[in-house]
């Protein structure tokens, strides 16, 4: 018996069938999308580090009230110093 057959008979769980669907798909859906983010290291071989190359003009978050980046002078100081 397949799953249209046994929605077909019991249709009052079609609406709960429909919201599991789509909870599902959002999952997927955002794990897919999180995974591009350059917050998310696969291969840390390859960039050992990431977080340098992160542009601090560009939104990082789903929502991000009032942000407002200002780059620290001592960490701009050692970063100059090290390279």
């Amino acid at each position: 018996m397949g799953i249209f057959q046994i929605l077909m008979k019991k249709k009052e769980s079609i609406p709960l069938a429909i919201i599991v669907t789509i909870a599902g798909l959002g999952a997927i859906s955002v794990s897919v999308y999180c995974l591009f983010k350059t917050a998310v290291i696969l291969n840390r071989s390859k960039n050992p580090e990431p977080w340098e190359n992160v542009d601090p003009t560009q939104l990082q978050k789903f929502l991000s009230m009032n942000q407002q980046w200002k780059p620290i002078e001592e960490l701009q100081n050692v970063r100059r110093l090290t390279k």
